[in-house]
């Protein structure tokens, strides 16, 4: 999980507002800029003080100094001064020699806090390079939670953390949703194909990635929220065509599939921009973004299977033989060859929905 602090030390007449918010989204860290400004928080969170001025005599009550070393003085010689206190190091990055001074404490600091007075990402890149391996953190400022959600992305794994000065109290939970859009797991079942059925025509989307995915990589689609079976992303070899492997040949346009954050949305709400879960035979899952829906007029197959417990799922696809869903293992299946008993990879959400969002209500769907 990615790290979320939230700066105090320009909040102004937000301050307390900002304060409350940041307890309730139960964010990693406040910061401040006096000892006092720290007093007030409870133990779930990390006190952190950055002193915009000289260092205080008393350090009492901060969980965590932050200190400019060209300012405050070495840490190692603060750690003797204050053996009772935890020192991190802050990094204004604005040439080579700042970078330098950068990627040092990010390889030897517990902690190190990090501003780029520029706008591109290269540099954070060369350090969270130069730190790879590194057992400390890395927490950079952000300079809205727009911002935030590059930095937590950048050389695919991104900085520990994000240290934000909130404007508003709506920041903090854009934040903290930021933080949490790294995809958790998903309980894929088997299930077992009960019948398959020619339906006639109707439109079809395929799902074209900005993302090279994996063979045994793909995404959910289902005629039902409840029910969706895994669609392999056309990285195998087809006789007469070149391989897409950032494109799934999804199902008709009415499919539902997972987008993150437990949503889901209609294949048609998919456009360039937008994102979708890339799940693997594992269930392991990641959000990537779509480049392009591509919708045309095809014949259609419609997929009935059942799970062990008796859920159904069904999955309408272009009727053609190069259409593929994932069995056990990563099996690859072409859609047209299936037949009764054959097992294939699928996801049963238990949430009924409304707009995308799960909700708790009654919803039945046939």
């Amino acid at each position: 999980m990615k790290l979320c602090w939230i700066d105090l030390r320009a909040a102004g007449a937000l301050s307390d507002a900002i304060r409350a918010a940041a307890i309730h989204q139960r964010v990693d860290a406040i910061v401040c800029a006096t000892v006092d400004g720290l007093a007030s928080l409870p133990p779930t969170v990390r006190r952190v003080l950055m002193p915009t001025g000289d260092l205080p005599a008393d350090l009492a009550g901060a969980d965590l100094v932050v200190v400019d070393p060209l300012r405050h003085g070495d840490p190692a010689d603060l750690g003797h001064r204050y053996p009772d206190t935890e020192f991190g190091v802050y990094v204004e990055v604005s040439d080579r020699e700042s970078l330098a001074r950068a990627c040092a404490s990010a390889k030897t600091m517990a902690w190190t806090v990090l501003k780029f007075t520029d706008p591109t990402k290269i540099p954070l890149e060369i350090v969270l390079a130069a730190a790879a391996g590194a057992a400390g953190n890395v927490v950079t400022v952000a300079a809205d939670p727009e911002d935030a959600a590059i930095i937590f992305g950048v050389l695919e794994h991104g900085s520990d953390g994000v240290l934000l000065a909130a404007t508003s109290v709506g920041d903090v939970a854009r934040l903290t949703a930021a933080a949490a859009e790294r995809s958790e797991p998903l309980k894929l079942v088997e299930l077992e194909v009960v019948t398959t059925a020619a339906v006639g025509m109707g439109e079809r989307a395929c799902v074209d990635t900005c993302t090279y995915l994996r063979p045994d990589e793909g995404i959910l689609v289902g005629s039902h929220s409840k029910g969706m079976l895994l669609c392999v992303s056309e990285t195998h070899p087809l006789p007469y065509m070149p391989t897409r492997p950032f494109r799934v040949n999804a199902g008709a346009i009415m499919s539902y599939t997972m987008v993150g954050g437990g949503r889901t949305q209609y294949l048609t709400e998919l456009r360039a921009g937008s994102t979708v879960l890339a799940v693997d035979a594992n269930g392991a899952s990641r959000v990537v973004t779509v480049g392009r829906t591509k919708i045309e007029t095809r014949p259609l197959l419609s997929i009935d299977a059942v799970a062990p417990d008796g859920r159904a799922a069904n999955l309408i696809v272009q009727n053609d033989w190069h259409v593929r869903v994932l069995g056990p293992g990563g099996a690859v299946l072409n859609s047209t060859q299936l037949r009764p008993g054959d097992r294939i990879l699928g996801y049963l959400p238990t949430e009924d929905r409304h707009v995308g969002y799960p909700i708790d209500e009654l919803c039945h769907e046939q």
